[in-house]
């Protein structure tokens, strides 16, 4: 695709925004989670803080013009994306017979994982033919 580069870093950016959004609400304990953590101790930790490592990472390899670069992405984008579905199962189970509320950002923040991992797999490779 011709602006698969640029939908890959506008995903990687939204996925980046939506990791500081509320995704669930837990009724028992009043509190909100983001997926930088909450107000209060949980043990959800940061679940996004993996994605801050990978996509910067991912941003200057969809930008760089070199096959090994579009040929690394992919690699990444899995990763982030296998992340991002750890999150969504992590967070959105049932614990001692109490469901979290689950929020619309987290599904979008999982699809815009998906949307990365599509778009790393999308680019335009130029190569050279020997014949």
């Amino acid at each position: 695709m011709r602006y698969s580069n640029y939908i890959g870093v506008f995903a990687g950016v939204l996925l980046l925004v939506l990791s500081f959004q509320n995704w669930i609400y837990i009724p028992s304990l009043q509190i909100h989670v983001t997926g930088m953590g909450a107000t209060v101790k949980t043990v959800f930790g940061k679940p996004a803080l993996m994605h801050f490592y990978l996509l910067p990472v991912m941003f200057v390899l969809f930008l760089v013009p070199k096959i090994w670069a579009k040929r690394i992405n992919p690699f990444l984008g899995a990763i982030n994306f296998a992340w991002a579905f750890r999150n969504l199962l992590l967070l959105s189970t049932c614990r001692n017979g109490e469901c979290p509320e689950k929020t619309s950002i987290l599904y979008v923040y999982f699809f815009a994982a998906l949307i990365v991992l599509v778009m790393s797999m999308l680019p335009r490779i130029k190569t050279t033919s020997s014949n």
